[in-house]
């Protein structure tokens, strides 16, 4: 195995040296739980091991915020707090029981073979008896033959900061107002799924799973449907410095394409980075697991802040390709495509 790089081990020698510091002081583990998801034969179960001052809440990470004070704290010890890598975790769901260890950086990634109901349920995850936690997994039934995945930063959300600001924007600055919805796109998703009611929904993102308190929220306040957030985690890997958004991606559509081979996704992104080409190799890849890409198209401002050009940084490609590939410039535009080529359907005039 190729020896990793130097990044990934200073970061395991400071999460070593730190994580003895803070066992020392009588801090304990924590766990905060995601959203997972998965069918009626395996599901994919989320979280995060960290460390907490003793007596810590075991559900500190899994309680609702109501407040904006207490988010901006959650939002800063998310990014400062002291993750605690390689540590055993249990899992129980559907009457049965897991354990596993969480990799490097703290993060428990675990699909799980069970027997479940489509719907709605609770894993519950722990290190030690005393600290469990619930997080949500939503099954997807088996004969849903239609999802949606949509990227979040600049397509269903805008934030008017240059890209690289973004994970520091979404954790710190945390005013509703400072976030603002791409017009027409809750209503383009609420659409979408009257039309194929009990669909998978699922937000695709190279944001860092620090910020996923906020950007559940967000998504929740604006009348997004609901859905399992998939983001990535923040700091070097066994091959960089700083994890691939692009590799992060496509490997999540290749998971989604194994979990639900019968799923044709309708595939949202925007043309501010490489969502375009991202979506077009899934589509060459897997054919049979693609009904539409829609891509919003930005202004020349947010051209701009996303990579330093007004240009988009790819040509999302002609409406009549196969599958479909529309463009608009918000959820109205998307919403009007989506009709032409028969997704979803067109509203008779009054």
């Amino acid at each position: 195995m190729d020896r990793p790089h130097w990044a990934a081990r200073i970061e395991d020698v400071k999460n070593r040296v730190v994580g003895g510091v803070l066992r020392g002081l009588g801090w304990d583990l924590r766990l905060q739980p995601f959203h997972g998801y998965g069918t009626t034969s395996h599901v994919r179960v989320l979280a995060k091991v960290l460390y907490a001052t003793k007596g810590t809440p075991a559900d500190y990470y899994d309680q609702p915020v109501h407040d904006m004070r207490t988010m901006a704290v959650r939002g800063w010890r998310n990014f400062t707090g002291q993750v605690a890598p390689n540590r055993t975790v249990h899992i129980s769901l559907g009457g049965k029981e897991f354990s596993l260890r969480a990799d490097r950086t703290g993060i428990v990634d675990a699909r799980v073979d069970v027997d479940l109901p489509a719907g709605q349920h609770s894993a519950v995850v722990w290190t030690v008896p005393g600290n469990e936690v619930t997080a949500d997994v939503t099954v997807f039934d088996t004969d849903s033959h239609f999802g949606l995945v949509s990227d979040i930063d600049d397509t269903v959300m805008v934030t008017w900061l240059p890209r690289p600001m973004l994970a520091f924007w979404n954790a710190f600055v945390v005013h509703q107002s400072s976030r603002k919805v791409v017009p027409g796109m809750p209503m383009l998703y609420q659409r979408i799924m009257r039309e194929y009611p009990g669909s998978p929904v699922l937000y695709l993102s190279t944001g860092a799973w620090n910020v996923y308190p906020v950007l559940k929220r967000f998504l929740y306040k604006n009348g997004y449907p609901d859905g399992p957030l998939l983001l990535t985690d923040w700091g070097p890997t066994n091959t960089g410095i700083f994890r691939s958004g692009r590799e992060h991606k496509e490997r999540t559509l290749e998971q989604l394409a194994t979990f639900l081979p019968g799923v044709k996704w309708l595939l949202v992104g925007d043309d501010g980075q490489h969502d375009p080409s991202i979506y077009a190799g899934f589509a060459e890849r897997r054919p049979e697991n693609v009904e539409a890409i829609a891509i919003r198209q930005l202004t020349e401002s947010e051209q701009l802040l996303a990579h330093g050009t007004t240009k988009p940084l790819e040509d999302p490609g002609e409406e009549d390709t196969v599958p479909p590939n529309v463009q608009a410039p918000d959820g109205h535009g998307l919403l009007s495509k989506l009709q032409r080529i028969g997704l979803l359907k067109a509203t008779r005039p009054r």
